[in-house]
C-alpha cells in the first residue's frame, strides 16, 4: 500500500512539533494505540491542543 502523506498532511491537526510521524497514519495510530491513546485527528482543536489523547478523555468527550 502506498502511504499518501502530502494528502494526509493537508488534514493532520497535530500540534506537536517535530513529530516525525505527520502525514504517516498507520505510524502514528500505532505510536499512539501502543500507549493507549488515540492520534490528535480523532479530537478537536481545543482538546488536541492539551495533548492528552487518552481514551479516558475521548471516551468522555463522545459520551454524553
Amino acid at each position: 500500500m502506498e502511504c499518501k502523506k502530502e494528502e494526509n498532511l493537508k488534514k493532520c491537526n497535530c500540534t506537536w512539533e517535530g513529530c516525525s510521524r505527520k502525514g504517516i497514519c498507520c505510524e502514528c495510530l500505532d505510536y499512539h494505540w501502543k500507549r493507549k491513546e488515540l492520534p490528535a485527528c480523532f479530537f478537536p482543536p481545543d482538546i488536541e491542543k492539551t495533548y492528552d489523547r487518552s481514551l479516558n478523555t475521548f471516551i468522555k468527550l463522545h459520551h454524553k
